[in-house]
C-alpha cells in the first residue's frame, strides 16, 4: 500500500514538474519573442547603441543622433550647423535594412537555445551609410565661413617722416582643404560634432612699392631738399623696378638729365674691360683699382688713352653704351681740366623742355641708365650671360664681371649710400659729386649694388640742385633714402 501511494506521489511531481518546465518555456518562449523583435543587446548601429530597441526605435535614434548640428568653431567665433546645410544625407533606410538583416540572419531556434543557455551574440555594429555633397560642403565653408570671418593681413605701413615700417596686423585664412576633412567625420560621428576649424595665420605683408615711394617722398620732404632727386630701384630676385623724381612736393616724370660726375667712371670700366687683352695686366688692374677705389680723375684719362684710344677714348665709352641700350649716358672729354669737348651728344633726356637740371656737357646719365649698367655688371658676375654675353660676345667675361664688382666693393666711401646700410652690409657702388670752381657741390649721386639678407637690390640716388648742396645735408639725406629702402628689403631685421 506504501509502495502504491510513493509511485503515485513520484507521478505527480514529474508532472508537475513537466508541467513547470512547459510554462517556463512557453514564458521563455515568450519574452524571447519580444527580445527578438529588437535588436540584441550590445548592438550599434552606425556607432549609435540600439540594443533592446525596435526597428522604428532604432531609426527614430539614428535620425536624432545625425540630426544634431554640427558645432564650428573658427578661434572664438561658435557657429551651429545643420547638417543637411553642410551637404549630409542619411539613407535611413539602407542602413535600417541591413541591420534587419542581419539580426534576422540567425535561425529563431538556435538563436533561442542560445538565449535560453545565455549564450548572447557579440556586439554587432552596422556601418553608417550617408552621402556627403562635398562641393556643397566646401561652399559652405567657403561663403559663410571663409567670407565672413577670414581677416587679411593689414600690410606694414611707413612711418611719416622716418626710414621704417610699422608692422601690421596678423590675419586669418580658412584652411579649406584640411577644415573639409574635419567637417566630414564630424558628420559621420553621433558623437564627436564640434570641429575646431583649421585657421591658418596671414603674415604681415611686404609693404608695396607704392607704400616705398610715399616713405622715400617723406624723408626728402623732411630733409627739406628743394633741389631735384631721382631714385631708381630694381629688385634683383623679382626685376620688380620703381621710379621715383621728385622735387618740393611735386612728382616728376623720371628720367632726368643728370651730371654724371664720378659715377661715370663705371661706363669707362665697363669700356675698358670690353678692350683689353685677357688676362689684364697689372697696370690695367692699378688704374682701374685708382679709378674706381679712390676716384682718381688722372686714371681714367690713362686708361681710355691705352685701352680705348688715345685722342677719342670717351667717345668709344659713349659707343659702348649706346650699344647696350644706354641713350642717355655719354662721355664727351677727357677728365684733366680744359679737356677739349669731342661731341655735344643729345640723349632723350637731356631734350626734355619739362625740367632741366643743367648738366655737364661732358658727362651725362640718368638713374635708370646707370641701375642698367650695374644690373648687366651682375648678371655677367653671377651668370656669365646677360647683356653683355648678348652685345660684347667673348669680349667681357664672367671673370671680368666679378673683377668689376670687387673694385665696386672696395669703394669704401663711408657716407652716401653706404652711410645708411647697416655695418658689414655688402654693397658695390660708386659715387660722385660735382666740384664747381668754387668748391661748392650742385650734384651729388651715388648708384650700388646691395647685398642684404632680405634680397639683393639695385639702388641709383641722384640729386642736383641750383643752390649749394651742404655735404651734411646732402649725405645725411642719400644716406636716410638708403636706409630706408634696406628696411624695406629686410622688415624682419628692423
Amino acid at each position: 500500500m506504501n509502495r502504491v501511494k510513493n509511485f503515485s506521489l513520484l507521478r505527480w511531481i514529474s508532472l508537475a514538474l513537466i508541467i513547470s518546465a512547459v510554462l517556463l518555456l512557453v514564458v521563455e518562449l515568450i519574452a524571447f519573442s519580444r527580445l527578438r523583435s529588437g535588436f540584441a543587446l550590445g548592438t550599434t548601429i552606425a556607432n549609435v547603441p540600439v540594443g533592446g530597441l525596435t526597428l522604428d526605435e532604432a531609426a527614430d535614434r539614428l535620425t536624432q543622433a545625425y540630426s544634431l548640428p554640427v558645432e564650428l568653431h573658427y578661434n572664438d567665433a561658435v557657429i551651429q550647423v545643420k547638417p543637411a546645410a553642410l551637404g549630409f544625407t542619411l539613407d535611413l533606410n539602407a542602413i535600417i535594412t541591413a541591420a534587419d538583416q542581419k539580426r534576422s540572419s540567425t535561425p529563431f531556434w538556435s538563436a533561442f537555445w542560445n538565449y535560453i543557455f545565455n549564450r548572447f551574440p557579440s556586439s554587432q555594429d552596422i556601418p553608417l551609410v550617408a552621402t556627403i555633397d562635398e562641393t556643397a560642403l566646401q561652399d559652405y565653408l567657403q561663403n559663410e565661413i571663409a567670407l565672413r570671418y577670414d581677416q587679411p593681413a593689414q600690410a606694414y605701413s611707413p612711418i611719416p617722416g622716418g626710414v621704417n615700417f610699422v608692422q601690421g596686423k596678423t590675419g586669418t585664412k580658412l584652411n579649406l582643404e584640411r577644415s573639409v576633412t574635419l567637417v566630414g567625420m564630424a558628420l559621420r560621428s553621433p558623437t564627436s560634432r564640434v570641429v575646431n576649424l583649421t585657421v591658418d595665420k596671414i603674415a604681415s605683408s611686404k609693404p608695396s612699392l607704392e607704400n616705398l615711394k610715399v616713405l622715400l617722398r617723406q624723408i626728402i620732404d623732411v630733409s627739406k631738399f628743394s633741389g631735384v632727386t631721382e631714385i631708381y630701384l630694381l629688385d634683383l630676385q623679382t626685376e620688380q623696378e620703381m621710379q621715383l623724381a621728385y622735387q618740393d612736393g611735386k612728382i616728376l616724370d623720371p628720367n632726368i638729365a643728370f651730371s654724371a660726375a664720378s659715377t661715370i667712371k663705371v661706363p669707362v670700366m665697363v669700356s675698358s674691360f670690353k678692350r683689353t687683352g685677357k688676362p689684364v695686366t697689372s697696370d690695367f688692374t692699378k688704374l682701374v683699382e685708382e679709378m674706381v677705389e679712390t676716384s682718381s680723375n688722372t686714371a681714367p684719362d690713362t686708361l681710355m688713352k691705352l685701352v680705348i684710344d688715345p685722342n677719342i677714348g670717351p667717345l668709344g665709352v659713349t659707343s659702348d653704351m649706346k650699344a647696350l641700350g644706354l641713350n642717355d649716358t655719354f662721355l664727351g672729354g677727357m677728365f684733366y681740366v680744359g679737356a677739349p669737348l669731342l661731341v655735344a651728344t643729345k640723349t632723350p633726356a637731356n631734350q626734355r623742355t619739362d625740367i632741366n637740371t643743367s648738366p655737364d656737357s661732358y658727362s651725362q646719365t640718368t638713374p635708370a641708365d646707370m641701375a642698367s649698367l650695374l644690373d648687366d655688371i651682375y648678371e655677367c658676375a653671377e651668370t656669365g650671360g646677360g647683356t653683355f654675353a648678348a652685345v660684347f660676345s667673348g669680349q667681357i667675361t664672367q671673370n671680368d664681371c666679378q673683377s668689376m664688382i670687387t673694385y665696386l666693393i672696395r669703394n669704401e666711401q663711408p657716407g652716401l649710400l653706404r652711410g645708411g646700410l647697416p655695418d658689414g652690409t655688402q654693397i658695390a657702388h660708386k659715387h660722385g659729386w660735382t666740384d664747381n670752381a668754387d668748391q661748392t657741390i650742385n650734384v651729388l649721386a651715388d648708384a650700388g649694388i646691395i647685398y642684404s639678407p632680405g634680397g639683393n637690390y639695385i639702388l641709383a640716388v641722384y640729386t642736383q640742385s641750383d643752390q649749394q648742396i651742404i655735404w651734411d645735408n646732402g649725405n645725411l639725406l642719400l644716406a636716410n633714402l638708403s636706409r630706408a629702402v634696406y628696411n624695406y628689403f629686410n622688415l624682419a631685421s628692423q
